[in-house]
């Protein structure tokens, strides 16, 4: 868990029962360290079994693996969630892949797989942990978007059209939960450099061309992702609701 230390503590999130979508590598990995670096209760699900277990052996998380398209299979990891460590008051949103792919491919089964992976799952997990949040008398949700869409980025349409949902979903759940004092925010990742980006797309034309449009001239990480998402869930956001927070260096 290095590299937390140096950063805000939240006394409001010790012992709080936190939940990640896609916390076995990348972004949720990091969150996954960021929360239990503060004290938190935290369990992810993802279908990745082969790195799932290392994350939760490095930071003492919950690991169930699951198929977040599968709603039943979802819903009753959450059901295991609280039975092993009470109910859920902090969700993140954060599973999804972007996955490339031309406009002249897509079939209506690529595409609906790909609102299955990108943009179903947020709704059905903010269902079933809702009622829970309702019980301990509030909660925190934060949803993941991108900023490819705001760029106006080609060459994978379904995904930018799951992740332009997600501000849709986010400010209508904001108002419908916000009477049980439940927040529903989403935080917009710029490019962030993880293992996959690295491996799959990041090129020094890329990397340059993005460089150029960025205020800060840095490379962006996975933990400073998770850095916001720990102030959405304190309750040092306690009165932030139906926001997007742009997390980009200033590209957008």
């Amino acid at each position: 868990m290095s590299g937390t230390e140096a950063f805000a503590q939240y006394p409001s999130l010790k012992g709080r029962v936190v939940l990640i979508t896609g916390g076995a590598s990348g972004i949720g990995a990091s969150m996954v360290e960021h929360f239990a670096a503060q004290g938190a209760r935290v369990a992810f699900l993802d279908f990745d079994r082969e790195n799932g277990p290392k994350v939760a052996e490095r930071t003492g998380a919950l690991f169930l693996p699951c198929d977040l398209r599968d709603i039943a299979a979802l819903r009753a990891a959450i059901g295991e969630i609280r039975a092993k460590l009470g109910p859920v008051t902090v969700l993140v949103n954060n599973a999804a892949r972007d996955d490339r792919h031309g406009w002249e491919t897509v079939e209506p089964d690529y595409w609906d797989e790909r609102m299955q992976t990108n943009l179903r799952h947020h709704f059905f997990c903010a269902q079933a942990v809702a009622p829970m949040m309702i019980e301990a008398g509030g909660g925190s949700i934060v949803n993941l978007g991108s900023v490819s869409w705001m760029k106006s980025q080609g060459g994978m349409p379904a995904y930018t059209t799951a992740k332009a949902a997600i501000r849709g979903l986010t400010r209508g759940l904001a108002r419908d939960l916000g009477p049980s004092k439940i927040r529903v925010n989403e935080v917009v990742p710029g490019w962030i450099f993880t293992e996959r980006q690295l491996e799959k797309w990041a090129t020094p034309e890329g990397e340059a061309e993005n460089m150029a449009r960025q205020c800060l001239k840095e490379r962006l990480y996975p933990p400073d992702i998770a850095r916001m998402v720990l102030w959405l869930a304190a309750d040092d956001s306690r009165m932030v609701t139906a926001q997007h927070l742009v997390v980009d260096g200033g590209t957008v």
